[in-house]
């Protein structure tokens, strides 16, 4: 007998409140960016389908989608679970600003984090300044630690006004570009405003092709909040001992010892973390 779901279109409920119908080609695109094959894509949204009912959450979706691949593939469902491990760096913006820097670094600028730089008027604090080939950029990060909440127009402008204040100072001074970052999106205003004065903004999903989530795959440049074999507390001290990305935890594979975590379970740790870096 045919699953009366099987055809029914299904209003799902955004973590912003609204409404729209239920996406499977959503959901298989980002299962796919996680590495799933079509075959566990396929089975993924077929039992999805059939738990459907009119207003669930996506987060629910998420969370169902996350336990199903974690079943088939737990490599697979620390990718997937990418967007929401890096509201986890919260709940303050250092981890973020420091993750950031990485990913920079990672394409060979020179990067500080945390600078105090004169304006005009007023002495500024940068979240991050990068330098390559004469060129230097400052980046600022708003970090957003409660998911669906956009970063409207207000950053940008008060980010415009902090890199005029700085160049005020002296024109030929320090900084060539003024950057915005946010991990979550911006509004439609801030994106016009921000192309209209020249400011590069970088999100989860801009810019295209080259975006936070595209910068993060490419390089394998993944937080530790990523994780699944890792507890929250666990998380939170290797954040708070500035290890941000899996890599710098198999460097430092130390404070595993510190956590009191079992040879056995560190080998675990450290195999998940090596694969998430080598994109296997």
């Amino acid at each position: 007998m045919k699953n009366s779901n099987s055809k029914k279109e299904f209003s799902v409920i955004k973590k912003s409140g609204e409404s729209v119908l239920f996406s499977s080609e959503k959901v298989k695109e980002s299962l796919k960016r996680a590495g799933a094959d079509q075959t566990t894509i396929q089975e993924i949204v077929k039992t999805l389908k059939r738990e459907l009912y009119e207003g669930i959450s996506t987060k629910e979706i998420y969370n169902r989608a996350f336990q199903l691949l974690k079943k088939k593939n737990s490599y697979q469902a620390s990718r997937y679970k990418l967007k929401k491990a890096i509201y986890e760096l919260g709940p303050t913006g250092f981890p973020f600003e420091r993750f950031i820097a990485a990913i920079f670094k990672h394409s060979g600028f020179e990067t500080e984090v945390g600078n105090m730089i004169p304006g005009k008027c007023i002495t500024h604090e940068v979240d991050v300044v990068a330098s390559k080939d004469k060129k230097t950029l400052l980046i600022e990060c708003k970090f957003h630690s409660s998911e669906g909440k956009k970063t409207d127009v207000k950053v940008p402008l008060y980010i415009h006004s902090r890199f005029r204040d700085i160049k005020n100072l002296n024109p030929g001074f320090k900084f060539d570009e003024g950057w915005v970052v946010t991990n979550t999106v911006f509004t439609e205003d801030a994106v016009t405003y921000a192309n209209c004065v020249g400011l590069h903004l970088l999100s989860w999903n801009l810019p295209k092709q080259n975006a936070l989530r595209d910068r993060i795959d490419h390089t394998g440049l993944y937080p530790i909040t990523v994780s699944t074999l890792l507890s929250s507390r666990e998380k939170q001290f290797l954040l708070s001992r500035d290890i941000v990305l899996c890599k710098e935890l198999i460097n430092d594979k130390f404070y595993l010892d510190h956590l009191g975590i079992s040879e056995n379970r560190q080998k675990r740790i450290l195999k998940e973390m090596e694969i998430l870096c080598l994109g296997i």
